[in-house]
C-alpha cells in the first residue's frame, strides 16, 4: 500500500475472480483489494497466455510469463501455488515473505548516478503509473544545459493514455546570496516555452509550471509514492558523481504535495502557466 503496484492480469480479469462467490474469499483480502483499487494501485497488464487462467495456478503461471514481458519483483501467492513453483525464485509464499531475498533486500533508498538513464531507471513506474507528478527543483532551467536530459523524462509520460497531471516547481531567481537575481515572470515563461513548447506539441502532453519565492529540497511527488532527491533533475557525464534518493512515508509525501499547493499559502506562488498555451 506503500511502496508497490499490483498487476491486474489478463486484461484485468484477475480482479473480476474475486467479485464471483465461488470460493469464500477472506474478508481481509476483500478489503486489500478494493483499497488496492481505490488507491489506483491495481492496473491492467495485457494477457499474455492463449488462454484465460482458471486456477491459482495457472494465474501464477501468467504471472510468471508476464514477467517476461516486462519485468516484475516478485509473486505473492499461498503455500499450495508456491509448492508447485518451488524452483522459481520470483514465487514466494506470503506466509514467508519476511525470509525471500526480493521482500527482504527492499530499500527506502537506492544510490544511482547523476545520468538520464539512471533517473528513467528508477522513476519508471511512476512514469509508466502515476496519475499525477510534481517534478520540484528549485534550480531546473529548460535553457542549461545540464538540464537539457530531463526533457527526455516526459517522452516515456507520452505513451500513456489517459496522460498524468503533470506539475514542474522551482524558484523565482538563479543565483545565490549577492549573485541572487530574481527574474521576471515573462523571462521565466519564455524560458520554458521556447524549450519545452514544440516538445510538447509533437508529443501530445501539457505541465503546468508554477514559480515560487522561494523553498530548498527537491522532491517527485507523485500519486504512488514520494521520493526526496539528494540533489536535483540536472545530469552530468561524470558517472562516478553520485546522488542518494530516499523515499518518502505517506504522510511526509502528502505533506509536500500540501506545501506547493497554491491554496496553502506556504510559499508566495509568483507566477503559473501551462505548456504548451
Amino acid at each position: 500500500m506503500t511502496e508497490g503496484l499490483v498487476r491486474n492480469l489478463y486484461n484485468g480479469e484477475w480482479q473480476n475472480v474475486f467479485s464471483k462467490n465461488e470460493r469464500g474469499w477472506h474478508k481481509r483480502g476483500k478489503e486489500l483489494l478494493k483499497k488496492l483499487i481505490v488507491q489506483k494501485r491495481l492496473y491492467s497488464f495485457r494477457a499474455v497466455l492463449t488462454t484465460a487462467p482458471i486456477t491459482d495456478a495457472e494465474w501464477c503461471a501468467e504471472a510468471l510469463e508476464s514477467n517476461n514481458q516486462l519485468s516484475l519483483n516478485g509473486i505473492i501467492t499461498t503455500n499450495n501455488v508456491a509448492d508447485q513453483f518451488q524452483d522459481i525464485s520470483l514465487v514466494a509464499r506470503i506466509d514467508r515473505l519476511s525470509s525471500v531475498p526480493w521482500w527482504a533486500g527492499r530499500s527506502p533508498s537506492v544510490r544511482l548516478s547523476r545520468s538520464i538513464t539512471e533517473y528513467k531507471k528508477n522513476l519508471d513506474i511512476i512514469l509508466r503509473c502515476a496519475n499525477s507528478i510534481m517534478f520540484i527543483d528549485r534550480n531546473l532551467d529548460p535553457t542549461k544545459t545540464r538540464y537539457q536530459d530531463f526533457l527526455s523524462l516526459f517522452q516515456e509520460v507520452a505513451r500513456r493514455n489517459p496522460l498524468p497531471l503533470i506539475e514542474v516547481h522551482r524558484v523565482c531567481y538563479i543565483g545565490s546570496g549577492r549573485d541572487r537575481e530574481i527574474l521576471k515572470s515573462s523571462e521565466w515563461q519564455k524560458k520554458f516555452t521556447d524549450s519545452w513548447s514544440d516538445n510538447f506539441k509533437t508529443i501530445g502532453i501539457e505541465a503546468e509550471i508554477f514559480i515560487w519565492d522561494d523553498f530548498h529540497d527537491r522532491h517527485v511527488i507523485s500519486d504512488l509514492i514520494g521520493i526526496k532527491l539528494g540533489n536535483g533533475f540536472d545530469t552530468t557525464t561524470n558517472l562516478s558523481d553520485i546522488t542518494t534518493w530516499s523515499r518518502l512515508g505517506r504522510d511526509d509525501r502528502d505533506d509536500i504535495q500540501r506545501e506547493f499547493d497554491p491554496e496553502t499559502h506556504r510559499h508566495n506562488l509568483i507566477h503559473r502557466f501551462k505548456i504548451p498555451q
